[in-house]
């Protein structure tokens, strides 16, 4: 893990109490040697990215920290659409000799999680024995397409490592105090998370999010002109867009574009050359979408780019 970095960056000036919180962030691979039989596709692996951050802060700072890790949290969820989920409070099992650190203090860091879980507004769990060995923690658990669970987002609060690294800032009263540590990542593991994210989809990420936007098909070569100035105008406008110059028919390039879950077909021939006019299909829906001028799709699209709302085409389009 990547926490003893991070406490050495903090530890290698003098801190005051007007430098904190101190929040450093990376995204650091970090390694878990999974036994035979466990490693699954991308959602279970031994080496991994994690969206890594430690925030040194003092002991008042704790729960307007927290708090802000959350809504980090719940902003991902709400922006992807990922609404089947639960968090856990994980606490220490007080029968376990597993955990370092003063009671005390546990009692203090359990207290922070439980106050900024109940502050969410939304169901949450206390586990005892599911802390880690540092600190309590907690836990966004997402329910996938088929119902099996995944453990995404995670917030520690940590008294004892500021305690074993002897780490300390100068307080008001011009004395050292320990910073409480906290560790957050939002995401957790990249290569986890979007192994769920292409199950939540299926695949057919919203337009904003897909790796290709849009792509363009000329209904024949006597098309391709028209269709290399529409391919312009969508990048121009920050679209990721492709052109299919292939010699297949147009139904088999509908076909092609279909089953790649582009989300916008822009059927191009010539009476949309003359009109400047693009025949969209929208992956949504069965139906084509129609025509309309190419300046106002283009706005359109890159509109809804930019608002990255998952809503589906015909929301979009009928609004």
């Amino acid at each position: 893990m990547n926490c003893p970095h991070h406490i050495k960056i903090f530890d290698s000036e003098p801190r005051s109490y007007k430098d904190l919180p101190v929040r450093l962030a990376e995204f650091g691979t970090v390694y878990r040697w999974e036994q035979s039989g466990e490693i699954s596709g991308m959602t279970r692996v031994r080496g991994f990215t994690q969206d890594d951050a430690h925030l040194f802060c003092t002991e008042e700072q704790v729960a307007e920290e927290i708090m802000g890790c959350l809504s980090i949290v719940k902003t991902i969820f709400s922006t992807l659409g990922m609404e089947d989920y639960r968090v856990r409070v994980g606490l220490r099992d007080t029968d376990s000799s597993k955990y370092t650190g003063e009671a005390s203090n546990w009692d203090k860091a359990e207290e922070a999680c439980r106050a900024a879980a109940s502050a969410l507004e939304v169901p949450f769990s206390e586990e005892p024995g599911e802390a880690a060995f540092y600190g309590p923690k907690i836990d966004f658990v997402v329910r996938d397409v088929i119902g099996r669970e995944w453990q995404l987002g995670t917030v520690q609060v940590d008294y004892n490592l500021p305690e074993r690294f002897d780490l300390s800032y100068t307080g008001s009263d011009n004395k050292p105090h320990r910073p409480v540590m906290i560790h957050r990542a939002p995401v957790g593991s990249m290569e986890r998370f979007v192994g769920v994210l292409i199950e939540h989809f299926a695949g057919a990420f919203p337009a904003w999010l897909s790796p290709e936007q849009a792509r363009v098909l000329p209904i024949s070569e006597k098309s391709n002109d028209y269709a290399a100035e529409v391919l312009a105008a969508l990048q121009e406008a920050g679209i990721r867009v492709s052109l299919d110059e292939t010699n297949e028919r147009l139904q088999a390039k509908i076909k092609v574009g279909a089953e790649e879950k582009v989300p916008y077909l822009l059927i191009v021939g010539p009476r949309d050359a003359e009109k400047r006019e693009v025949s969209v299909r929208s992956r949504g829906i069965e139906e084509n979408l129609g025509s309309m001028p190419l300046d106002e799709f283009v706005e359109r699209l890159a509109g809804e780019v930019a608002d990255r709302g998952a809503t589906c085409a015909r929301s979009f389009f009928e609004s």
